[in-house]
C-alpha cells in the first residue's frame, strides 16, 4: 500500500530498528549507508541520510512500532512552520515548559543542536536544551562577560524584530563547557534574540547549531526570526499568568478562613468547600474569633454571586467584621454597620449572615445570635429533636432601613448547633437539576443525627448532599457546627 506513495515513509520496530522503506524512502540515501532516524518529539523526527537531513513527522503504531514520513523533500515554508510551532507554544505551561517546548522546537526544524538562555538570579544563565541523540538538557550557567560574547550579549539586549547573527567559533569556545563542547561539527552556529519589548520583562537568546543544508533554504533566516518572536511571545504569556497565579495564591490566602477559635467547652466543626473557580474561596464564609474574656464570636455569611467579584467582598464584609466584633458585641448592631458600610460602598451585591456570641456557661454554652436574612440556626438536642431559632431579619446591603433582631438560647452538653449556607439546601439533584436537597430533606438527615457528636453529624450531612450531588456542580457551601462538650478541667 505505501510503496507507490509519494512521501518517503520509513518503519521502525519496537526496538528502534528500521525495519521497512518504500521506493521514496529508499532514494533519499546513498546506496549502503543506513538511514539515521532521529527522535526530537513524540511526534517529530528528523532522518538523517548520506548526508541528508530531512524532518519527519512520527506515528506510533501497534505493538511499538512507528512510522516515520519525510514532511518535504524541499525546503520547508516558514509560515508551515509556525502554524505547526504555535499552538505547541501555546499550550506549554509556565517559564520551564514553555522554554523547554522552545528547544524541542527549534531543534526539530532549525538545527540539530539548540540552546535557550535566560537570565536569572545572581549573574547566570538559565538553560534548556534539545539535540539529536541527547536527553533535553537543563540548568544554570555563568554569564559571559559582554567583552568575550559580544555577540550573544548584543542579542541579549536586542529587542523588536528578532535579528539572526553568526556567532564566531572564537566566542562560542568562550561560553561554559556545557554549552560550548555541545557545537563542535557544526556549519553554522547562529543567535537569535526572543524579540520581545523593554515591556514584556523578558530578555534572552536561543543559541542555534546546524550541520547540514538549512530545512527552509533562503528562507531560513526568516524561518527564525519568526520563530524568536513567537516564543518570545509565549514565555512572556507564561511568565505574566504566572505573576497571575502567585497574586492569585496571595490573594487567597487573606481570604480563606481560618481554624476556629477554641472556647472552653465548645467543638467546631467545619464543612467548608466553595465552588469550582480559580480562587480557592468563594462567596460563603465562616469566622470564630476568640475574645479575651474566653467566649468567641462566631458569623456564617453568603455574599450573592460566585467567583472573584464574590470573594473580594466576602473579604471585605470578613475583615470589616473582625474589626467591629472587638468593639460591638449587639449583633443587631454590628449587622446595621455592616448593612451601611455595604450601602456605601456603592457595591450592587448583598449579603446573608447569622452572627453572634458563644460564651461558656455553668453547664453547657449560652448563644447570641443575630441574622440578616438567613436560613435559620437549627439546634439538635440530644433529648430531644431538631429545632429552629427563630431570627428574623433582612437581607444585608440592600436598603438603609433594614431591621434585625437577635435571639438567646442555650446548649447543654450534647447539644449541636448548625449555622449553614443555603449551599446545602439548594444543591442539585445528580439526574434532576431542576430538583433541590431542600429543608425537608436536611431536617430528616439532621433528625437521624439526634444525639451524635458535631463530628460525626457534618460528615453525614456532607455524605447525604454529595450523593444527592453526584459529579455535578455546586454553589458555595458553609457549615459551622458547635457542640457543646464537658468544660476542659
Amino acid at each position: 500500500m505505501l510503496e507507490d506513495v509519494r512521501d518517503p515513509v520509513f518503519v521502525t520496530d519496537a526496538d528502534g530498528s528500521l525495519r521497512w522503506a518504500n521506493a521514496a524512502a529508499k532514494a533519499l540515501g546513498t546506496e549502503g549507508v543506513t538511514p539515521v532516524l532521529v527522535s526530537v518529539t513524540e511526534t517529530t523526527g528528523r532522518i538523517d541520510a548520506g548526508g541528508h537531513h530531512r524532518a519527519a513527522h512520527v506515528r506510533a503504531l501497534p505493538e511499538g512500532w512507528h512510522a516515520w514520513t519525510v514532511i518535504d523533500d524541499s525546503p520547508r515554508r516558514p509560515e508551515d512552520f509556525l502554524a505547526d510551532a504555535g499552538p505547541k507554544l501555546a499550550a506549554a505551561r509556565g517559564r520551564h515548559g514553555t522554554a523547554r517546548v522552545i528547544a524541542e522546537l527549534a531543534a526539530g526544524a532549525l538545527g540539530e543542536c539548540v540552546f535557550v538562555l535566560l537570565p536569572t538570579t545572581r549573574g547566570r544563565w538559565e538553560w534548556w536544551s534539545a539535540e539529536d541523540h541527547a536527553a533535553p538538557g537543563h540548568g544554570r550557567i555563568r554569564r559571559v562577560p559582554a567583552q568575550l560574547a559580544p555577540v550573544v550579549a548584543e542579542t541579549f539586549a536586542a529587542v523588536g524584530v528578532p535579528e539572526v547573527r553568526a556567532v564566531p567559533e572564537a566566542e562560542v569556545a568562550a561560553l561554559p563547557a556545557v554549552v560550548a563542547e555541545r557545537f563542535p561539527g557544526h556549519a553554522e552556529i547562529s543567535v537569535v534574540s526572543l524579540g520581545v519589548t523593554d515591556s514584556a520583562g523578558v530578555t534572552g537568546a536561543v543559541l542555534i547549531g546546524r550541520r547540514g543544508e538549512p530545512a527552509f533554504g533562503s528562507g531560513q533566516a526568516r524561518a527564525t526570526s519568526m520563530f524568536a518572536k513567537a516564543a518570545g511571545t509565549a514565555l512572556a504569556n507564561a511568565q505574566r499568568y504566572a505573576r497571575q497565579e502567585e497574586a492569585t495564591r496571595g490573594l487567597e490566602s487573606t481570604l480563606r478562613p481560618q481554624p476556629p477559635a477554641e472556647v472552653d467547652g465548645a467543638r467546631f466543626e467545619i464543612w467548608y468547600e466553595p465552588a469550582g473557580g480559580v480562587l480557592g474561596v468563594g462567596g460563603d464564609f465562616y469566622d470564630v474569633l476568640g475574645r479575651d474574656d474566653g467566649s468567641a464570636f462566631l458569623v456564617v455569611g453568603d455574599i450573592c454571586g460566585k467567583g472573584a467579584e464574590a470573594a473580594a467582598l466576602t473579604g471585605r464584609v470578613r475583615h470589616s467584621l473582625a474589626a467591629l466584633h472587638l468593639v460591638e458585641r449587639d449583633g443587631r448592631t454590628l449587622l446595621r454597620l455592616l448593612n451601611e458600610l455595604l450601602i456605601a460602598g456603592g457595591s450592587n451585591r448583598f449579603a446573608t449572615l447569622v452572627l453572634g456570641s458563644v460564651a461558656p456557661a455553668e453547664s453547657g454554652l449560652d448563644l447570641t445570635l443575630a441574622s440578616g436574612g438567613h436560613p435559620a440556626p437549627l439546634i439538635l438536642r440530644r433529648d430531644g429533636g431538631v429545632e429552629e431559632v427563630s431570627v428574623p431579619g433582612t437581607l444585608v446591603g440592600i436598603s438603609p432601613q433594614a431591621r434585625f433582631a437577635e435571639a438567646v438560647t442555650h446548649l447543654d452538653e450534647g447539644d449541636v448547633c448548625l449555622l449553614y449556607t443555603d449551599g446545602v439546601t439548594e444543591a442539585r439533584n445528580r439526574t434532576e437539576s431542576a430538583e433541590l436537597f431542600g429543608d425537608e430533606r436536611l431536617f430528616t438527615v439532621l433528625a437521624e443525627c439526634v444525639g451524635l457528636p458535631a463530628r460525626e453529624v457534618v460528615r453525614r450531612l456532607r455524605e447525604a448532599v454529595r450523593e444527592w450531588l453526584g459529579n455535578s456542580s455546586h454553589d458555595d457551601i458553609a457549615v459551622l457546627a458547635i457542640e457543646a462538650a464537658p468544660a476542659a478541667e
